[in-house]
């Protein structure tokens, strides 16, 4: 039997803080939401801006870090899959399709947010993976960058021996 794909990316802003929840055996589980913009042209050839809201489930150690280090208007990269359920609430069946997340990469700093144009490659952004193994912290994705100071030595000769590479 051919094996299937389910596999699903996304980048957006937060539409609200992370709720962190434990179930009754002890496990984190948070949900959050997250705003994806899009632009298309309409059938008169304009352009046209929309908005979809997909909602993001992660579980353990990836639960604690996302409710941690996300709020609302922050940006985020979301790699997961799709999941789907079902339930009856008030007599009715409902059903939901849902992202859950085994990895989140924070793509802002913790003072950026809401619609700061900012990429992970310029703002040192933080990623937090599942793992079945234990907690997971976030490590940064591109150190920070530091100014560099060169000193003048004149016309002093290098030497070789000083330098540790």
């Amino acid at each position: 039997m051919a094996r299937s794909l389910n596999q699903a990316t996304l980048m957006g802003n937060l539409t609200r803080d992370p709720e962190l929840r434990q179930t009754p055996t002890g496990q984190n589980v948070t949900s959050f939401s997250l705003a994806l913009n899009r632009s298309y042209k309409d059938a008169s050839g304009e352009w046209q801006e929309a908005t979809d809201y997909i909602d993001i489930v992660a579980w353990g150690p990836l639960a604690e870090r996302v409710s941690q280090y996300l709020s609302k208007g922050r940006r985020c990269l979301v790699q997961g899959r799709l999941q789907s359920r079902s339930w009856e609430q008030d007599g009715q069946k409902r059903n939901k399709v849902e992202v859950l997340a085994s990895d989140v990469t924070f793509l802002d700093s913790r003072g950026e947010g809401g619609d700061n144009e900012s990429s992970a490659g310029n703002s040192g952004g933080y990623s937090a993976k599942a793992s079945a193994g234990g907690a997971s912290k976030p490590t940064p994705s591109s150190a920070p960058k530091k100014d560099v100071v060169i000193e003048d030595i004149g016309d002093q000769p290098i030497n070789l021996d000083d330098i540790p590479f």
